[in-house]
């Protein structure tokens, strides 16, 4: 057995729990609690006139109804804005409840609480209201053109102006050797997690306590909004984020109403009550994400070498901006890419429409700023006549330049520096892995059997592991388990495995001896939560710390009672030994009975550390001064910066010219998010983002009409792809550990689904050489574009007809 797991790809440990039904979802925890139901605004924008419940009243089973009305205190106040920004100049967020209007389909309008939820739904059903219809604001284009307001006060729509620069760009614009302008768009879509949100609360009344469970990626926030929205101290609430069925950011957004209104009902009521949301309530009442219009001009040598680059982009925020601009933020700044820009601007109008909130979905923000700068290098090497390949490797920063400043401010506040990195190696792998060179007799089979065949590329950076902390604790117990905790929350990224392998790692102790818990604010109170790819950074460095103090311990108390210097200790299979000495030893699970000084014996373990049994000194306490009783320790990590992983993506497309559908036969990724923990459960977290960006690029898309009714809000009509159309997917890792944190490591969860609407929009217009301006793009608008006179044909298409290789 060894204890020497980090590296290795160890199988996931909680997988045989919840593949065999033995998950503890947020549906499974109160089958008797009082059931919530909701009214929720049919129309995109209207002034509600009157609610009228008298018809609910009579139904049998009806326990409570809440309006905004019934609210008071901190409740009645609008939610909170989580994160301020001086640019974020007009934020708005709605209430718990509507407050006299709704401003997007599925907004909550009357909470309904009955003994369960057929008869809160059929109380729901008979409730009345009466709206005065409001002009809908919907897309970017009509919020930016502004004939309509989603909110009165705000009259031009737009909540925020981030700008960031790095130089005068028009200047360095005209002394351009050549120049390009090009307007693209991503559409809207969404996380679509298995399990919805949803929350159950329980009062006690007796010693005012009320505990919560949530479907969430921040029980910890989620713990202090509640405690400030109804007023009761932090140490009167509990939050446990039980086994969550994906997240994808969804859950990161906080609080959500449903997480205040049924704890508010619990304490009036006196009774557990609980609401799980279904699934047309997720697409119609939860976070969407990704809608934005990219104006682009940039600059250019004749090596198509960038000297200038200046982005203007206009980001959808939905109906408010609860979550402030962390969206067009990251997309700023991570449309850089790996790429030296000598001048950059950018500019981001985030504005209103009468839609469903954005917030962080898988990837947040940057598969846009990557699709802008990919499809920016495609551009200029179609231009130019040159490889793609070519001008990227053109372009990249090179490894002796790292750390590397791109003068810009990330998410976290800090400069965006990249702590390490080799783009050309990405670079490098990625063509031999996908066969780049050899596409040409790809493509020449794939005319034969009458299918176009292409190939496209994208490289991005991915900031990762933002602060400000989070912690870890770890406990060796007198049975010789090891009880490990943290606050942020897990939704299926394998942590209960990761974390065990770094401790077990750490301390010399077996993985089987390892347990881990996350996401309860009873083991661990303080956190900020699972977003970003950070979970890794954050909590895998602060677990590793505790660890490494509790090893400390544990070899200064063995080195007593062995008789040796702590220097000479080693910790193996969870049995401490004077190195090199067979049989000076002592095992861990008696050192920790050892570190805890007992007047009271309750077992033969616990009679060792009693006052007859030790040789205490007698010039000595007990517990030495600045010491604690347990073989325990908490530690907390906060980095200076963001780490910086990075990776390339290639796929090749085949299409049928008969039906236009799209295959993807192949798609291959490297990856370099530093020192790898578990490279089976990061190739599993790039798969699972390759499987979100493949669905981005060809089937997601949230259709609203132009009166706010999203067309296709089930998946009857909402498109994802089955495994018939997630491809084969072939990796390969290269690692540049980052010298920012004790481990090296840099985060890989939102890896697999930045470049993907990308690399297949490149893939795609190689295939048909009709520019790709628009993504998810679907057979029918494929074939609309073909066959459009007016359509952008590519450079090198034309070269390729001139040649007879493409018609």
């Amino acid at each position: 057995m060894t204890t020497k797991l980090f590296g290795e790809p160890v199988r996931r440990r909680e997988d045989a729990r919840l593949i065999t039904g033995r998950g503890r979802y947020l549906d499974d925890i109160g089958p008797g609690a009082l059931a919530a139901a909701f009214v929720r605004s049919p129309h995109a924008h209207a002034r509600i006139a009157d609610i009228d419940v008298d018809a609910a009243l009579d139904v049998e089973g009806l326990v409570a109804i809440y309006t905004y009305e019934d609210l008071t205190g901190p409740m009645a106040e609008p939610l909170p804005v989580l994160i301020p920004h001086p640019q974020l100049h007009a934020p708005r967020t709605g209430y718990p409840l509507a407050n006299g209007e709704v401003n997007h389909v599925g907004e909550p309008v009357v909470m309904v609480v009955a003994i369960d939820r057929y008869v809160a739904e059929d109380a729901a059903e008979r409730i009345l209201v009466g709206y005065e219809e409001l002009p809908a604001v919907i897309g970017v284009d009509a919020a930016s053109a502004a004939t309509a307001a989603v909110h009165g006060d705000v009259p031009d729509n737009v909540a925020a102006r981030h700008h960031q620069e790095t130089g005068d760009v028009e200047p360095a614009l005209a002394a351009s050797p050549h120049t390009l302008s090009f307007t693209q768009y991503i559409e809207r879509s969404a996380g679509m997690p298995m399990e919805g949100r949803g929350v159950h609360a329980r009062w006690d009344a007796d010693d005012g306590s009320l505990r919560v469970y949530t479907s969430t990626q921040a029980s910890t926030s989620v713990r202090a909004a509640i405690a400030a929205k109804l007023e009761l101290s932090l140490d009167e609430v509990e939050v446990v984020a039980p086994d969550v069925g994906g997240g994808f950011g969804v859950k990161i957004m906080h609080p959500w109403p449903e997480e205040l209104l049924v704890p508010m009902a619990a304490i009036a009521l006196g009774a557990e009550v609980k609401w799980a949301e279904d699934r047309r309530e997720h697409f119609i009442s939860s976070a969407h994400e990704r809608q934005q219009k990219q104006e682009i001009t940039v600059g250019f040598d004749d090596e198509g070498r960038l000297t200038a680059l200046d982005a203007h982009i206009w980001h959808d925020n939905g109906a408010y901006t609860p979550y402030g601009i962390i969206v067009p933020i990251i997309t700023a700044t991570q449309l850089v890419g790996p790429y030296v820009i000598p001048v950059y601007r950018v500019v981001v109008e985030s504005v209103y429409t009468n839609t469903v909130i954005v917030t962080p979905y898988r990837g947040a923000g940057r598969p846009q700023g990557c699709f802008a700068m990919e499809r920016t290098m495609d551009r200029i090497a179609d231009a130019l006549g040159l490889d793609r390949a070519v001008v990227r490797e053109r372009n990249l920063i090179q490894p002796d330049q790292f750390p590397y400043d791109h003068h810009l401010t990330f998410q976290d506040g800090r400069p965006v520096v990249y702590d390490s990195g080799d783009y050309p190696g990405l670079l490098e792998k990625l063509k031999a892995l996908v066969g780049w060179d050899g596409v040409d007799a790809l493509r020449d089979d794939a005319e034969a059997r009458g299918k176009l065949l292409g190939v496209g590329m994208a490289l991005y950076v991915e900031g990762t592991g933002p602060g400000p902390y989070e912690g870890g604790h770890v406990q060796v117990l007198g049975s010789g388990k090891v009880l490990v905790s943290t606050g942020l929350t897990t939704q299926g990224q394998g942590h209960e495995t990761s974390f065990a392998q770094i401790v077990a790692s750490e301390l010399g102790v077996p993985i089987e001896d390892v347990e881990v818990t996350t996401g309860d604010t009873r083991r661990f109170p303080y956190a900020v939560g699972t977003f970003a790819s950070r979970a890794a950074v954050m909590s895998g460095n602060a677990i590793a710390l505790a660890a490494r103090g509790v090893r400390e311990k544990a070899l200064r108390i063995a080195a007593d009672v062995l008789e040796a210097d702590p220097e000479d200790l080693e910790i193996s299979d969870g049995v401490v030994q004077v190195r090199g000495t067979p049989g000076a030893s002592i095992p861990l699970r008696t050192v920790a009975v050892l570190s805890n000084p007992l007047r009271y014996a309750f077992d033969e373990a616990a009679k060792q550390a009693t006052q007859f049994a030790v040789q205490a000194k007698d010039d000595e306490p007990p517990v030495s001064p600045g010491d604690a009783p347990g073989l325990e320790h908490r530690d907390y990590y906060s980095p200076i910066r963001s780490t910086f992983a990075s990776g390339a993506h290639a796929a090749i497309v085949e299409i049928d010219p008969a039906t236009w559908e799209i295959d993807v036969v192949k798609y291959a990724v490297v990856h370099d998010c530093g020192n790898v923990v578990n490279p089976m459960i990061v190739e599993g977290q790039v798969h699972g983002g390759v499987a979100q960006g493949v669905g981005g690029a060809l089937y997601e898309r949230m259709a609203y009409d132009s009166d706010g009714q999203l067309q296709n809000a089930s998946f009857m009509d909402f498109l994802m792809p089955y495994a018939s159309e997630v491809p084969d997917v072939v990796i390969d890792h290269q690692q540049t550990p980052s010298p920012l944190n004790p481990l090296g490591i840099k985060g890989a969860g939102e890896a697999g689904v930045i470049p993907g609407s990308a690399a297949l929009a490149s893939a795609i217009e190689d295939a048909v050489g009709r520019r790709i301006t628009s993504m998810p793009i679907s057979p029918t608008e494929l074939y609309d574009l073909v066959r459009d006179p007016s359509a952008e044909r590519t450079a090198v298409a034309e070269r390729r007809a001139g040649t007879g290789a493409m018609a």
